[in-house]
């Protein structure tokens, strides 16, 4: 004659299956009982029976959680119960009543496992060269203690993690690891992970967290983006925020249109002509860059350049009527001042020399005149 029963270990929550049955006997069962010393119920008392007349009944209170599944014919006193807790937790007693040799019986151990709420928070971690707590990464009320380890990739020899545990008087624990580090930007965005393991997961739980080390604008650099605009750029955690200025001046202005960090040119007015500046900020700080613009309208332009050519006409001019006067012109239309002399030497009684002399000057007045009415005109 044996009573077999067995040790169950479940989670909280689940169903749980107490296994009773009586083998190798003839004699008349009369009654099965079942008895209890748990969390909840410290006292070892009876609290199911199951008769062949009476079926199953509960005994000093009714717990529906509590169902037979058992055959009394078969001597088989199983009972389920489900939504399995803490407090039932502890021992359970299975008696079998024969005739005549009496009660039999055998107990069942009842083992809960309690799985871990996990959770993981970052803490705020501004730019600094002091080791902070980076993150906190927390198992709670877990039976048995669930194991936490973090996994840094590249980060680590930058970071290191420490442990803590505290058991509960339900016989749970919460234990919570937390990552160090010194914050500095070449671990910001870096992407680390938690790793939660326990007997009472299906699997492994991982959590995976962006490391952020917040800081103010550090340098800000005015780029090209066309060739009417320019885009101000900055490296900052959290983005930063951009503000155009024009020192001296009310702006925006007409000519110039702002949409976030970048400045546009509307038109090329030298009333543009000046400084910028660009602010980006943060809750962390702020920083600013310079720009200094210097344009020329297509108008203003071709005046320019109408200028430059008169300018250089007049120069020219004056310079033929200022080495004419002064005898140092050594080409002019018909020949040379000699050959002009040589003529009139040679020819005395001749006026056709004394002409040509006379041709050349009225031409270089003539030049001379057109540079006067050039200034005028200026």
């Amino acid at each position: 004659l044996r009573v077999i029963g067995g040790n169950i270990t479940e989670v909280q929550g689940e169903t749980v299956v107490l296994p009773c049955k009586l083998i190798d006997t003839t004699e008349t069962l009369t009654q099965i009982s079942w008895q209890r010393m748990t969390r909840g119920k410290p006292q070892n008392d009876n609290f199911y029976t199951i008769t062949s007349q009476n079926g199953p009944q509960f005994v000093n209170g009714r717990d529906d959680r509590f169902q037979f599944i058992g055959n009394f014919s078969d001597k088989n006193g199983s009972i389920q119960l489900s939504n399995v807790t803490l407090l039932d937790e502890g021992v359970y007693t299975c008696i079998f009543t024969l005739f005549p040799s009496g009660n039999h019986e055998t107990k069942i151990p009842l083992n809960l496992l309690v799985p871990p709420v996990t959770s993981l928070s970052h803490n705020h971690a501004v730019l600094g060269n002091e080791e902070v707590s980076l993150a906190t990464c927390t198992a709670a009320g877990s039976r048995p203690p669930a194991e936490v380890r973090w996994l840094t990739g590249t980060l680590a020899e930058k970071v290191r993690a420490t442990d803590s545990s505290t058991q509960h008087s339900n016989g749970t624990t919460t234990t919570v690891s937390s990552l160090f580090g010194v914050p500095t930007k070449e671990i910001n965005q870096h992407v680390v992970q938690c790793v939660v393991t326990n007997p009472a997961l299906s699997k492994e739980e991982t959590m995976s967290f962006t490391i952020q080390v917040y800081f103010s604008p550090m340098g800000v650099y005015i780029g090209e983006k066309s060739k009417d605009s320019f885009r101000c750029v900055t490296e900052a955690n959290p983005s930063a925020n951009f503000t155009w200025r024009r020192p001296g001046h009310s702006f925006p202005q007409p000519g110039v249109r702002v949409e976030g960090a970048t400045l546009q040119f509307l038109s090329m007015s030298s009333d543009l002509n000046g400084l910028y500046q660009c602010e980006a900020s943060n809750l962390y700080g702020k920083d600013s860059g310079y720009l200094y613009v210097h344009m020329t309208s297509g108008a203003c332009s071709a005046c320019w350049a109408l200028f430059s050519l008169l300018l250089i006409a007049i120069v020219a001019a004056a310079a033929v009527w200022y080495l004419y006067k002064s005898g140092k012109l050594t080409r002019m239309p018909g020949g040379t001042r000699e050959e002009m002399q040589k003529v009139r030497k040679t020819s005395s009684g001749s006026e056709e020399p004394q002409r040509v002399e006379e041709e050349v000057e009225e031409e270089a007045d003539e030049t001379a005149v057109a540079v006067q009415e050039t200034q005028r005109s200026r």
